[in-house]
């Protein structure tokens, strides 16, 4: 098959770390061409969906990892998958590239369905299922917010569309900041703010379950590091392994039906104790982790899952 990833820069990768390149080492394995475009590179041009990109090869070698052909421009309609892994923010250019490839419909699979991918933010998907998730409110208002934490005293509070860690505030019951933070953050966002209470169980890990089409496939604990709060590997976390629990194998029977009916094909959940915190759709990632840690290939059931859509 053709392949075509949408991806932040191929050549800053982690070749030890990143899916996106796991997948397309495995996508080569399998015989299938390789094709790279950047997010901007993406176009709409009397009724076709077009990129320039480069046609590519790789290997794991950290530096060497990817060989590219010189650019071209290409119709996405001719390709027979396209992957949507560039990074969040999940601000109006990653929203307009989901209204751009949702396009393809009917001539290229993409991989997630990006008309689900942006109608289930990472943080707003979890509120359909309110019985699995820690108390939450989502809110810009200032009120509504201080009201949230004298209920809960010991809170979380992030952006709504942030990603890897960045601006995640824990404020305890003696904490006399959130009315700054608030200010700093409508300062430069009209977005709302999503507040959570605090979930003492971090400190043991911040739970990453990869599910396959619906299907868990495994897990790995993130631990935050010394003197941290947050647990994502961006800012430090330390990967380790573990086993699903019974909470977790729950949490994934009431999601993943959703999941598979709406062409969430790789999904990342983030689980904090006995609570669903996160569903990642966008960019997840730890399919790497979880192969050196339970020798279990997810790139290979990611592309039987792809390529069972073609039979």
């Amino acid at each position: 098959m053709k392949i075509a990833f949408q991806m932040d820069p191929i050549g800053d990768v982690d070749i030890n770390a990143d899916s996106s390149f796991r997948l397309a080492e495995e996508a080569q394995a399998r015989g299938h061409e390789l094709f790279f475009y950047s997010p901007d590179q993406l176009a709409y041009q009397t009724g076709r969906i077009t990129a320039r990109g480069q046609d590519f090869t790789v290997q794991r070698v950290q530096g060497d990892h990817a060989q590219l052909s010189e650019i071209r421009e290409v119709d996405l309609a001719d390709f027979d998958v396209v992957w949507l892994r560039q990074d969040p923010p999940f601000d109006m250019h990653y929203i307009t590239s989901t209204h751009l490839l949702d396009r393809l419909k009917g001539d290229a699979l993409v991989v997630n369905d990006p008309f689900w991918v942006r109608n289930f933010p990472e943080k707003l998907l979890v509120l359909d299922f309110p019985d699995l998730t820690p108390p939450t409110t989502i809110a810009r208002d200032l009120d509504t917010i201080k009201a949230f934490k004298a209920e809960h005293g010991d809170v979380i509070l992030k952006p709504l569309y942030g990603n890897g860690g960045a601006g995640v505030f824990r404020l305890d019951a003696n904490d006399r900041n959130l009315s700054s933070l608030h200010e700093l953050f409508t300062g430069f966002s009209r977005e709302p703010l999503i507040v959570q209470k605090f979930l003492p169980d971090v400190s043991n890990g911040d739970k990453r379950v990869i599910l396959v089409d619906g299907i868990p496939v495994g897990a790995i604990n993130r631990v935050p590091a010394a003197g941290e709060t947050r647990s994502n590997m961006h800012v430090g976390g330390r990967p380790e392994k573990i086993g699903l629990s019974e909470r977790d194998l729950e949490i994934c029977a009431r999601i993943g039906p959703l999941l598979k009916e709406r062409g969430q094909v790789f999904v990342g959940i983030d689980v904090i104790g006995d609570y669903l915190t996160e569903i990642n759709v966008t960019s997840p990632t730890g399919i790497q982790e979880l192969e050196r840690f339970d020798g279990v290939n997810i790139a290979e059931k990611i592309w039987v899952a792809i390529e069972g859509k073609f039979v």
